[in-house]
């Protein structure tokens, strides 16, 4: 399994980190199988999986349901666990134990922060005395979408940039292990990449990031009907899911399914139930 040393050493040697969000057992045994570095458990399961129209919506408890569920899938990889929205604003103890309730439960790695007012910082270095790892997220932030404006590109102007770039410094001094960067232009994102030693994993970023995340279902094209500009599909599961399930259906309707193969049988007769009806 990877670990934080690890990926500082991959940051290191320039050996990029991949990293896929998924939200349960079947996704996140592919995703090992293939040979992913991290699972990301992401609230956007939400929107995924849960069809909300937001992150907001998404509680402890359902973060908690499908970290346990994609740990189950990848015991041998690195589980980081999103903290869903204000799940560690309200009171600095109530953090500390919605963290401590994610870990426990759920055998994750790390957590993920979005933010980086000193309120997070304070949160990032509490967090990490105590013992467990902190994954830091700036840019496009979901959960702060209705204060941002939207879902819109982050970090485009010099003032912003160099806002953004100083968040990351502090994120980093505070303890946090890795940095997703999400939609940043990419020659801010090379910029953080450089100036911080903690690994940044883009999304929307660029090519520069020390690592990419893209969501199980963004990448395989399931269930989604429009694709982010910055996802690559490889494969359309929307397209040969539906003719799968339409040839099912037009055998059980043709009777052609179950066929003798697909059925069971007892040798003998004599054990069947008896019948009054009529040959």
């Amino acid at each position: 399994m990877l670990t934080r040393t690890d990926m500082q050493k991959m940051k290191m040697e320039n050996r990029k980190i991949a990293m896929v969000t998924a939200y349960d057992f079947p996704s996140a045994k592919t995703a090992q199988a293939a040979g992913v570095d991290m699972i990301l458990v992401g609230d956007s399961l939400g929107m995924v999986v849960l069809g909300y129209d937001s992150t907001i919506k998404v509680t402890i408890g359902d973060m908690i349901h499908h970290g346990k569920a994609v740990r189950r899938g990848a015991q041998d990889t690195f589980v980081v666990v999103d903290m869903p929205f204000m799940s560690f604003h309200i009171s600095q103890d109530q953090t500390m134990q919605n963290a401590q309730k994610l870990i426990q439960e759920t055998d994750a790695q790390a957590v993920k922060l979005e933010g980086a007012n000193e309120e997070i910082l304070h949160t990032t270095r509490r967090l990490t005395e105590a013992g467990i790892p902190v994954v830091a997220h700036l840019g496009l932030t979901p959960q702060s979408v209705n204060v941002l404006g939207g879902y819109k590109v982050q970090g485009k102007d010099r003032e912003a940039g160099e806002k953004l770039l100083q968040d990351a410094k502090n994120l980093a001094d505070s303890g946090a292990i890795a940095l997703v960067l999400e939609c940043v232009p990419e020659e801010l994102a090379a910029i953080v990449t450089e100036e911080i030693i903690i690994p940044t994993i883009g999304i929307g970023a660029g090519p520069d990031c020390d690592g990419q995340v893209l969501v199980y279902h963004d990448i395989l094209k399931y269930g989604v009907d429009r694709l982010p500009k910055f996802v690559k599909p490889y494969a359309d599961f929307n397209s040969t899911g539906k003719d799968s399930l339409e040839a099912y259906i037009s055998d059980v309707r043709k009777q052609t399914f179950p066929a003798a193969e697909h059925t069971f049988n007892i040798k003998d007769k004599n054990l069947l139930p008896k019948t009054n009806r009529k040959e």
